[in-house]
């Protein structure tokens, strides 16, 4: 598969990062959870995430190389660049079309507790970047709260947001809700495991409700790999999806 292929490209060329923050707090990944976390990267580290995802739904086949930069001012104030590179989609009557996805910008701000603990803020909007065979042609706005605790070995990030949508169809809501909380655990000094149920809502609309797992592998503190399953709880949910991604620094601009 290419998304596969040029994962395995992007991981060796990973590899020849300078371990130039080996001595700093490493990276901060976002991915592979539909929950964000409160923390902020490094500041002034510019990070990079990218992954290839692959969905089945009654409607189709959908696959998308999503992608986010992330950049902290400090500890407490950050930027979010990412959406969806590229989307190749098919539908069950067999049409195809393909092109790059919509955009997304976000300003966010942690409020950190203690080192364990912590609750954020995101303020984002979707720009209408994709052609409206695979876009929605509208911009979103979205505003997601967070909380973050390390118990023991687990981590917790649990989000609650509210989307104002620019396209929706007759007889529902502008408004879209959504919640979701992830716990990951470290099971060896390498690799760890993630959990996490996620659930949407828009008024007169069946609930969109997930399950999804993954493992990560951080063969430095400079890089994590993912690979994982989600798999949607009920009819509005689609089918299985498999995904796998990477999260590296990109540079020390400060």
């Amino acid at each position: 598969m290419k998304i596969v292929k040029q994962l395995a490209l992007l991981a060796l060329g990973a590899a020849a990062v300078p371990l130039y923050a080996q001595d700093e707090t490493g990276i901060t990944p976002y991915r592979p959870s539909v929950s964000s976390p409160a923390q902020l990267p490094l500041a002034g580290q510019l990070e990079f995430e990218v992954g290839g995802w692959s969905g089945k739904s009654d409607q189709g086949r959908r696959k998308s190389v999503p992608y986010t930069f992330k950049l902290a001012f400090s500890e407490e104030w950050g930027v979010l660049l990412g959406g969806e590179a590229y989307i190749g989609v098919r539908d069950a009557a067999g049409q195809r079309e393909r092109g790059v996805g919509d955009t997304s910008l976000v300003l966010k701000r942690a409020f950190p507790v203690d080192s364990g603990t912590a609750f954020g803020l995101e303020l984002g909007v979707k720009l209408p970047t994709a052609k409206d065979a695979i876009g929605s042609g509208k911009r979103d706005v979205v505003l997601n709260g967070i909380f973050s605790k390390d118990i023991g070995d687990f981590h917790l990030d649990a989000n609650l947001n509210a989307a104002r949508l620019g396209a929706y169809a007759p007889g529902t809501g502008r408004m879209q809700t959504g919640m979701s909380a992830s716990v990951s655990t470290p099971v060896s000094e390498q690799w760890g495991l993630t959990a996490e149920l996620s659930d949407t809502h828009q008024r007169r609309q069946a609930h969109a409700t997930q399950l999804l797992l993954a493992a990560g592998y951080s063969p430095t503190k400079l890089l994590t790999i993912d690979v994982g399953v989600a798999k949607g709880i009920n009819g509005a949910s689609g089918n299985w999806s498999l995904f796998s991604g990477m999260v590296l620094p990109l540079a020390r601009l400060w």
